[in-house]
């Protein structure tokens, strides 16, 4: 917090206006956004296998990541607001451009594969609950995400976003409906049942790479560009420095809770799963729409109703920050304007990018290729990226020549770089269980 108490002091106040003080809505933005899209129906997958295949014995992780999640996040939302560029935009201008646009281009490609992967599930939860043709729900959702992310505007739009995160509550509802032994998950949670099994360390590789994800920074960090943009009287603070002490409260207390919700909801959602499906011997689920059906001869229609329309809810949240994040890191590798604050007109080529990233996601379910094994390469390039991303955007943040007075005081980057470390481990393990 060193970084915080010394905002101000080592030179006098500018004269800049300060920005409005925001109210709680506009408080919970960009982390709270990030947060619940990433409990996604592709992570919503990855929490029911989980505790369908070991019940409540891996709840622990959700406990173990949300300090280092919200360590990695915070830095990201931190480099955006202080120097007003995105990751790839300050990746461009102090790294080779080589290795910028191999780390877009694999971002790009695992974002596409997600997407289709979350439409995919999206349909096929709809169709489970009301009947009728599962790709025609896929494309009337990637549709309606373009067309809500082009031609809505930006602040509106967010607003819409906050509130698709209530969908996620279902899943904390659902958990209270079902029979819980919460004496034991109190226990594994505490005091964890560790097993040293391929499908163990592959399950907590699998967390891991769903909770820490790439394009999580890139969007974080373009939200608060997006912020700066938005709010009157905001500027990076690379140029307004006398507004860091408020902005990097509400960074924290954003992402803090933000992160805390996507760890809370994935937990409920390995409860659940936990109480119902791995109680009853059902231990293989592959996709989220598959969890929520095993769910209705267990639990009941209405949990059943609840679990499958929160894919839908989730998804509408997490399709359109996968198809941003990937056209943020794409246009600011290329140099086009960037931003959904801006109007088609003056971004047709970033609005472009979210568009085909998007329809080709929807059209991989129109294509013999296995969702499943997609999604599964998808999560390795992910872990994959996710490092070396990782250990740039320490570097970025810890250097006074990009961050200023705001380079990163020792206990966050102590933290982050304890983050780095355990996906590389996590990545290592995953390359390390591929074919096993």
């Amino acid at each position: 917090m060193a970084d915080l108490a010394n905002v101000g002091a080592q030179s006098p106040p500018e004269d800049v206006k300060q920005p409005e003080k925001p109210k709680l809505l506009q408080v919970l933005g960009p982390g709270l956004i990030t947060g619940a899209s990433d409990d996604d129906p592709s992570g919503i997958a990855t929490y029911s296998q989980v505790g369908a295949q070991f019940g409540y014995d891996m709840g622990w992780v959700m406990l173990f990541s949300w300090p280092l999640m919200c360590a990695i996040q915070e830095i990201s939302a931190r480099i955006g607001r202080v120097t007003g560029k995105g990751i790839a935009g300050n990746l461009k201008a102090y790294y080779p451009r080589s290795l910028l646009f191999g780390l877009v281009s694999l971002l790009l490609i695992a974002n596409t594969i997600n997407l289709g992967a979350d439409l995919g599930a999206m349909g096929a939860s709809l169709k489970l609950v009301i009947g009728g043709p599962q790709l025609v729900y896929v494309a009337l959702f990637g549709l309606a995400s373009i067309l809500l992310e082009v031609f809505v505007r930006y602040s509106r739009y967010v607003s819409v976003l906050k509130w698709l995160t209530l969908a996620l509550f279902a899943y904390v509802g659902v958990a209270f409906v079902v029979h819980v032994d919460w004496l034991t998950f109190g226990q594994r949670l505490v005091a964890p049942k560790i097993t040293w099994t391929s499908d163990y360390l592959t399950s907590l590789v699998a967390i891991l790479g769903t909770t820490i994800s790439p394009y999580l920074f890139f969007w974080q960090a373009e939200e608060e560009v997006e912020e700066v943009k938005e709010r009157d009287g905001a500027k990076p603070l690379a140029r307004a420095p006398s507004q860091a002490k408020p902005e990097f409260a509400r960074i924290r207390l954003d992402t803090y809770l933000g992160m805390g919700l996507s760890n809370l909801v994935a937990l409920f959602i390995i409860v659940t799963t936990a109480a119902t499906l791995h109680a009853h011997g059902v231990t293989d689920i592959q996709t989220s729409a598959q969890a929520a059906q095993a769910l209705k001869p267990i639990a009941g229609p209405a949990t059943f109703i609840v679990f499958a329309l929160g894919i839908v809810g989730t998804g509408l949240l997490a399709v359109p920050v996968l198809a941003g994040s990937a056209a943020y890191a794409t246009g600011e590798a290329f140099g086009w304007h960037v931003g959904l604050a801006r109007k088609l007109g003056r971004a047709p080529s970033f609005y472009a990018t979210i568009a085909i990233a998007t329809l080709v996601g929807a059209g991989l379910n129109f294509t013999p290729i296995d969702p499943i094994k997609a999604l599964f390469w998808s999560a390795v390039i992910n872990g994959v990226v996710a490092v070396p991303v990782m250990a740039l955007m320490m570097l970025l943040a810890s250097r006074p020549k990009i961050m200023g007075r705001f380079a990163l005081s020792p206990g966050l980057k102590i933290v982050g770089w304890v983050a780095t470390a355990v996906m590389a481990l996590a990545a290592v393990a995953m390359i390390a269980t591929i074919g096993h």
